[in-house]
């Protein structure tokens, strides 16, 4: 099946796709930040830059698509009908790469949270949020 869009289409579109301070990521950084917490953003120096690092409490938060980190089970998770090989190998690829990096902050000592985007849905949001800030600051600092 070929691409609905044109070319510059389709590239106008793929460029309007960020990887930082995305909508997901500007809500739970505005509800954390309002409750006192501070941290750092996409910090280079750790596996997989994550979006939200918070030294003293030792814990790292990732605020994942569901699509491009490919969330199984979920139904706001659908492979494209088109290029179905590629975009197999792409997910399953960024995938593998998020394991080796939690895997790589939790044997560091990192307390690592994942969020997907589906959980931060209106009827889930108030709930995640306030479970999230308990699983940030209920970790103890070990200094």
């Amino acid at each position: 099946m070929a691409d609905v869009h044109s070319k510059e289409t389709r590239s106008y579109n793929m460029s309007r796709i960020h990887s930082k301070d995305t909508k997901p990521e500007i809500l739970v950084r505005k509800y954390l930040f309002s409750q006192g917490l501070r941290y750092r953003k996409n910090d280079k120096r750790y596996p997989g830059h994550p979006d939200l690092v918070f030294p003293k409490y030792e814990t790292i938060v990732f605020i994942n698509s569901c699509f491009w980190h490919k969330h199984v089970g979920c139904p706001h998770f659908v492979l494209p009908k088109s290029n179905i090989e590629f975009w197999s190998a792409k997910l399953e690829t960024n995938m593998q790469r998020d394991e080796r990096n939690i895997s790589s902050l939790c044997s560091d000592g990192w307390n690592v949270i994942v969020i997907w985007e589906c959980e931060l849905r209106k009827p889930l949001r108030d709930e995640r949020l306030l479970k999230l800030y308990s699983e940030i600051t209920h970790r103890k600092n070990r200094y």
